[in-house]
């Protein structure tokens, strides 16, 4: 490992890369709605009454805009490292949809601080919107501790992980999966999509972008992991969770532009909380 290598290892990223990259891409060029999400997880379509989702990692909004318009029975609990993040998908969510009633955001990064008591409980949940709709700052990282029991009682019945997972250290993962464990009610699911071992976006970095094994360091400071199934099942595993799925998606998509293909490989998996 060379000098360059060894000092990016040292790097370990702060919310501050991520809000930089959403100031950046304000413009809305880099938004593409995820339209796919309700076919690959048709659990969302299904849901009865009153259902509740996290999407941790909400980035510009571009996967909670097809659940919020296809699953008119949840109300979604978005959350983001970055507060510019946040701007982005209410801005998003503004003019593709209208102001909506079952759509929240809160900023927190589950990497290193534990979600707020309110997202695993129906009464703080309650305390939270309360202060929302009273004029209490979008995107501020807000915390109840419950007045009913000692512990907080509910949870959401899915938690999305969306292309989120790979933006963390990897030796950051297992607690922060333990986290989003931790806030589903039991029988409840994670949804699971990142980048799969051998994606085009893999094979485009420099060597000298490698900082860990399968771990790179883009240029504005962000980081991207690349998964194997036996590593993605070991890491939901043993933070508790039973596999329901776990595949590759492999896809060939042609760049109509520069005329290439662009050889895609991504991991998708469900993973369910015991009863």
């Amino acid at each position: 490992m060379n000098d360059q290598q060894h000092d990016f290892r040292k790097y370990r990223p702060d919310s501050q890369a991520w809000q930089d990259f959403h100031a950046r891409h304000s413009s809305g060029k880099f938004f593409k709605e995820r339209r796919y999400l309700l076919k690959e997880f048709p659990e969302l379509v299904s849901c009865g009454e009153n259902s509740k989702l996290l999407e941790v990692g909400c980035g510009n909004g571009s996967s909670v805009l097809p659940i919020l318009r296809g699953c008119k029975n949840i109300t979604v609990y978005a959350c983001d490292c970055s507060s510019e993040a946040l701007v982005r998908t209410k801005e998003n969510i503004d003019r593709t949809i209208g102001t909506l009633d079952n759509f929240h955001s809160f900023c927190c990064d589950f990497s290193r601080s534990e979600f707020p008591n309110w997202v695993a409980c129906h009464h703080c949940r309650d305390n939270f919107k309360l202060k929302q709709h009273s004029g209490g700052s979008e995107g501020m990282q807000v915390n109840y501790k419950c007045s009913l029991n000692e512990h907080c009682i509910g949870g959401v019945d899915f938690v999305t992980l969306i292309f989120t997972l790979s933006a963390v250290p990897k030796e950051w993962m297992p607690r922060a999966i333990k986290e989003c464990f931790s806030v589903l009610k039991p029988g409840g699911l994670l949804l699971f999509r990142d980048y799969g071992l051998f994606d085009m976006t893999m094979l485009r970095f420099e060597p000298e972008k490698l900082i860990g094994f399968r771990e790179y360091l883009r240029s504005d400071g962000t980081l991207s992991y690349f998964f194997c199934l036996d590593t993605v099942r070991r890491l939901f595993t043993d933070a508790g969770f039973i596999e329901d799925e776990l595949e590759n998606c492999c896809v060939k998509a042609l760049n109509r532009r520069k005329g290439k293909n662009m050889y895609r490989v991504w991991v998708h998996g469900k993973f369910q909380k015991p009863f």
